[in-house]
């Protein structure tokens, strides 16, 4: 894998964006590219290219073009599961689910220098033992409703509490975040917020980016 910075240059905090991924009626590339710039001209610092249902030579298409996109406003760029696709396009690193490919497989293929996050669901234990393993960042979540992923478990305050005082590395919260909900995860430790229609499912992407990314300027690091 091939990245022009370490992954020290960059922060994981702040904004993180999950590109949307329909089965019914996915984007065109041109679309994806200019709904993601939007996105990181509002302030979002890390994308996520999530597609499962497109050929792989589209999804390589789409990932190089949103690698250099990224590169442009040096902005985190991963890729969800997709190891190869990470590898063959130079991207700053994956997240995986649980029933992904193993971190240390995951880190064997990309090198010491991706950034590697983790899906923990509602679990601390999950959170510790990826950390224990290298990973980089662990996402918690559902937070609240989702239209996204309404059947995935729900996760609480507490629980972020508790990650904030035990870990030692970032944590992602994901799940039904809006501006009014916002500033509740960050006050209680979450580092990056990880949205998907929020941000691209409304009218004005770049104005809902720029409202979530106002939302973590009362706690800058």
């Amino acid at each position: 894998m091939e990245t022009t910075k370490n992954k020290s240059h960059y922060t994981l905090y702040g904004l993180y964006v999950i590109t949307p991924c329909s089965s019914i009626q996915p984007l065109p590339t041109p679309d994806l590219i200019d709904k993601v710039q939007f996105a990181i001209e509002g302030g979002a610092r890390i994308v996520q290219y999530r597609e499962k249902y497109l050929p792989v030579a589209v999804r390589r298409e789409q990932a190089h073009e949103l690698k250099t996109l990224c590169e442009r406003y040096e902005v985190i760029f991963l890729i969800n599961d997709d190891v190869t696709i990470a590898a063959e396009v130079g991207a700053h690193g994956v997240h995986l689910g649980q029933g992904d490919r193993s971190l240390g497989e995951a880190r064997d293929a990309l090198g010491e220098s991706a950034i590697i996050g983790i899906t923990c669901h509602n679990q601390l234990s999950l959170a510790l033992a990826a950390q224990q393993q290298g990973a980089d960042y662990v996402a918690f979540g559902r937070f609240f409703s989702s239209s996204t992923k309404p059947q995935a478990v729900g996760a609480d305050i507490e629980l972020l509490h508790r990650a904030k005082s035990e870990l030692s590395i970032p944590i992602a919260c994901i799940g039904g975040i809006t501006v009014e909900n916002a500033k509740l995860l960050i006050s209680a430790g979450a580092d990056m917020l990880a949205v998907v229609n929020a941000v691209f499912g409304a009218d004005d992407i770049q104005q809902a980016a720029r409202q979530l990314t106002d939302c973590f300027a009362s706690r800058r690091d």
